[in-house]
């Protein structure tokens, strides 16, 4: 037997809901919903990951704004 939400199990008994059925999308949405530890943990290697690259183009934009900017900023003097 799979593991299932009981609240949503009792939710669907108290609505009238046949038992087998009120089971079965109890268990249903409990597989569809259940993050586990490892999935956790990859999703916040994958944000750090993602926070590293976000510095990196901030810097980039920045070098692209400064090198355009300093033209500019002779032709004026």
């Amino acid at each position: 037997m799979s593991t299932m939400i009981i609240e949503v199990y009792n939710a669907f008994r108290k609505a009238g809901v046949p038992e087998q059925e009120a089971q079965d999308a109890a268990e249903a949405l409990s597989n569809e919903t259940t993050a586990t530890k490892a999935d956790i943990g990859k999703l916040e290697k994958q944000m750090i990951e993602i926070n590293g690259e976000i510095k990196v183009i901030k810097w980039m934009i920045g070098l692209v704004i400064v090198i355009n900017v300093i033209p500019f900023l002779k032709g004026l003097f």
